[in-house]
């Protein structure tokens, strides 16, 4: 079948929001233009546009995708992070808004010639992002995914990062290797009781291993200071990302592992974001 651009934004839309998808008129757009490879003003500009009869099934067939709650950036294999543009799929969490305030947290004082470790690396949004906006920095991502690894490593080849960038597949600091002056983190922090009432896109496609904190949501903050001692010097700085009710506790934890000028940022919402330090040696 074949139907005119508007027809097929408003039909989108319908299915979609009858399925329950929140941003339904976005997410209706935006597989529109993922399918047609037209701009965000074609709609606008040129309603009476045909779509194609191959276009028209693949975009039926992008929304009944979406309709069972695969996440959006899983369909199209893209989400923006930090300005730039990242490969995704069900193997990594999607970036999000919210962990750019960890990746803005370092790029706030200066750190070129730096090196860097990301523990729990994932997409490696965060390591190629502080790479890609500094210079004669050079970064290690830890990751326990192979899977994960691989899409890293696609990020790292789009961005031109190879020369600055590896990804080991590790447990936690496993195959860190010396020390690091930046040490940044975006660990699993769900705690496991509380993940079954997560919305149905993240709960059911995107990897539980990147989710579950276990049973405090403060495991992995514990395992990762304890093992960081032996790769941070004085003044080597630490950041993670951590849950909204979690910056007392993770800012105690910080302490008693040596770390001082703890400070804890907040997200956009006015929620607890990250949690910083310095060692003190």
């Amino acid at each position: 079948m074949s139907m005119r651009y508007d027809e097929a934004y408003r039909l989108g839309r319908q299915r979609l929001f009858a399925a329950g998808i929140e941003e339904a008129d976005l997410d209706a757009r935006l597989l529109l233009e993922f399918t047609t490879g037209a701009d965000r003003n074609v709609l606008f500009a040129h309603p009476d546009r045909e779509v194609t009869a191959e276009e028209a099934d693949r975009y039926l067939a992008f929304l009944d995708m979406r309709c069972k709650r695969i996440p959006l950036q899983h369909i199209t294999n893209a989400q923006s992070f930090m300005g730039l543009e990242f490969y995704v799929d069900e193997n990594v969490l999607i970036p999000r808004a919210d962990t750019e305030i960890l990746a803005e947290e370092v790029l706030r004082d200066p750190f070129d010639g730096c090196r860097i470790l990301d523990i729990c690396s994932g997409s490696g949004c965060i390591l190629l992002s502080l790479l890609h906006y500094s210079n004669d920095t050079t970064g290690t991502g830890l990751e326990l995914s192979k899977k994960a690894i691989e899409v890293s490593c696609i990020n790292r080849r789009s961005l031109g990062l190879d020369d600055r960038a590896q990804f080991l597949n590790s447990d936690l600091l496993e195959k860190a290797d010396g020390y690091y002056d930046i040490v940044v983190s975006n660990p699993p922090y769900i705690k496991t009781d509380v993940i079954h009432t997560l919305m149905p896109e993240v709960r059911d496609h995107e990897p539980l291993m990147a989710l579950d904190g276990k049973d405090d949501g403060l495991y992995f903050y514990k395992k990762i200071l304890s093992d960081v001692i032996g790769h941070v010097r004085k003044g080597s700085r630490l950041y993670f990302e951590i849950g909204y009710d979690q910056g007392q506790e993770v800012s105690a934890l910080c302490k008693e592992a040596g770390f001082i000028d703890i400070r804890t940022v907040k997200d956009y919402a006015g929620c607890d974001r990250v949690v910083c330090g310095v060692f003190g040696g």
